[in-house]
C-alpha cells in the first residue's frame, strides 16, 4: 500500500509542512526508511528527528522546525494509531467456514463469519456478523459473541459467557473459568459451585494468555473499551468499568468494584471485595489492600497516594545512610545517658533533692 502525504494530511486533518511525496508504511525514527513515515509522540525521542530517514514525521508543532518534512498534529500518538490501522496486516488469508472446524447443528453464525480449521462451536451459541474465529479456539455452550469480533488461536470461551461487538480475545485468553471458590469444613476443602457467568461489553480486548473467572453468583463485568494487557488474572465478581487499563501481570481478587478510565499498572496487586473509584491510576507493583477514592494516582505496597509515594520512593535510596545515621545517634545517646547515670552517682544528694522535690534541712 502507498500514499501520498498530502493525501494522508488531508484524510486525518493534519497540517504538512515540507515536500509532497508518496510513502509505503510506519515505522520508528530509528528504523524508518526514506519511505516510511514516523511519529514522536515521547519529547525524550526528539533528538532523533536530527538523524531520522522518515520522509515525514508526525509531531506536534513546537517540535515541527527540528523534522525535514513534518506532518504537524494536535495529538501525535493518537494519529499515528489511527494512520497504523491503514497499514494493519490480516493473521491469515482464510476466509469462510472451514469443514474442519466442528460447529454444533445448534449454533448460529452471523454474514461474513470466518471460522478457521479446528474450531470449536457449541450448542446454543450465537456468533455475530463478521466475526473471525481461529484455529484451536473453543466456544462452548449458550455463548453470545458480538459482530466483528476476533478469537485469535486457542482463545477458550466457557458456557454462559457473553462478549459485545468488536471484542478480541489474543491467543490462549480464557473467559469463564471457574472462579477460585474453596472452603475449609469439617476436616474437608469443599469446592463452592461457581454457577455465574463473564459478560464484556463492547469493544474488549483480552490479551494473550489472560483469564476473566466466571461469577460464583450473577456476572463477572469488564466494561466497555476496557482493555486487559497479557497475563492479568481477574477474579469471580469483579466488575470493571469502562476504558480501563490493566496491564500485564496485574492480579485482582473477587468481588473487586472498578470505576471508569482506570489505569492498573504492571504487577499491581488488589485485595478482595474492595473499591477503586473512577480516574484512579494504580502504580507498577502497587499492593492494593482497601478502598481508593476516585481521582487519585499513587502506588507502593501498601498503596498510598502521590505525595506520600513520591516522598517514600525518594528515601528509599537513602535508607543504609539512614540506618547508619541511626545507629551512631542511639549510640550517641546511649553514652549521654551513662555519662548522666555517672554524674549522678558522684552526686547523690542532688539525686535525692530531685526525688524528693525539696531536700530537707535538719536543725
Amino acid at each position: 500500500m502507498s500514499m501520498r502525504l498530502s493525501e494522508l494530511a488531508s484524510t486525518f486533518g493534519l497540517a504538512l509542512i515540507g515536500e509532497d511525496r508518496e510513502f509505503t508504511g510506519l515505522n520508528t525514527l530509528e528504523d524508518a526508511s526514506e519511505t516510511e513515515v514516523s511519529f514522536l509522540a515521547n519529547p525524550r525521542y526528539r533528538h532523533l528527528l536530527g538523524t531520522t530517514r522518515a520522509c515525514a514525521v508526525i509531531l506536534a508543532r513546537e517540535y515541527a522546525a527540528g523534522a525535514r518534512c513534518a506532518l504537524v498534529s494536535g495529538a501525535p500518538y493518537h494519529d499515528f494509531a489511527r494512520i497504523a490501522s491503514l497499514f494493519t496486516r490480516r493473521e491469515s488469508g482464510f476466509t469462510g467456514i472451514s469443514p474442519a472446524a466442528v460447529i454444533h447443528p445448534e449454533a448460529r453464525l452471523g454474514a461474513g463469519c470466518t471460522v478457521h480449521p479446528h474450531a470449536h462451536i457449541g450448542a446454543r451459541s450465537s456468533i455475530g456478523a463478521g466475526c473471525e474465529i481461529f484455529p484451536g479456539v473453543y466456544v462452548g455452550e449458550d455463548c453470545r459473541i458480538g459482530d466483528d469480533s476476533v478469537l485469535y488461536p486457542n482463545a477458550v470461551v466457557l458456557s454462559g459467557t457473553e462478549m459485545g461487538a468488536r471484542c478480541v480475545l489474543r491467543p490462549g485468553a480464557v473467559l469463564g473459568s471457574d472462579g477460585f471458590g474453596f472452603v475449609r469444613a469439617g476436616g474437608e476443602m469443599l469446592t463452592v459451585p461457581q454457577t455465574g457467568v463473564v459478560r464484556l461489553a463492547d469493544g474488549v480486548d483480552v490479551g494473550a494468555n489472560s483469564c476473566i473467572d466466571r461469577a460464583t453468583l450473577g456476572a463477572t463485568r469488564i466494561g466497555a473499551d476496557s482493555k486487559l494487557d497479557n497475563l492479568v488474572q481477574i477474579g469471580h465478581n469483579v466488575r470493571a468499568g469502562e476504558q480501563c487499563l490493566i496491564i500485564s501481570q496485574v492480579g485482582i481478587a473477587g468481588s473487586v468494584r472498578i470505576g471508569d478510565r482506570v489505569t492498573i499498572a504492571g504487577q499491581a496487586g488488589i485485595a478482595g471485595h474492595i473499591r477503586i473509584g473512577d480516574d484512579v491510576t494504580v502504580g507498577p507493583q502497587s499492593g492494593v489492600p482497601s478502598d481508593i477514592p476516585s481521582g487519585v494516582r499513587g502506588g507502593g505496597s501498601p498503596f498510598m497516594d502521590g505525595g506520600a509515594f513520591m516522598r517514600v520512593v525518594s528515601l528509599l535510596p537513602r535508607l543504609p545512610e539512614l540506618h547508619r545515621q541511626v545507629r551512631r545517634l542511639e549510640k550517641e545517646l546511649a553514652d549521654v545517658k551513662r555519662l548522666l547515670q555517672d554524674a549522678a552517682g558522684l552526686c547523690p544528694e542532688r539525686t535525692e533533692g530531685a526525688a524528693g522535690g525539696k531536700a530537707s534541712r535538719s536543725d
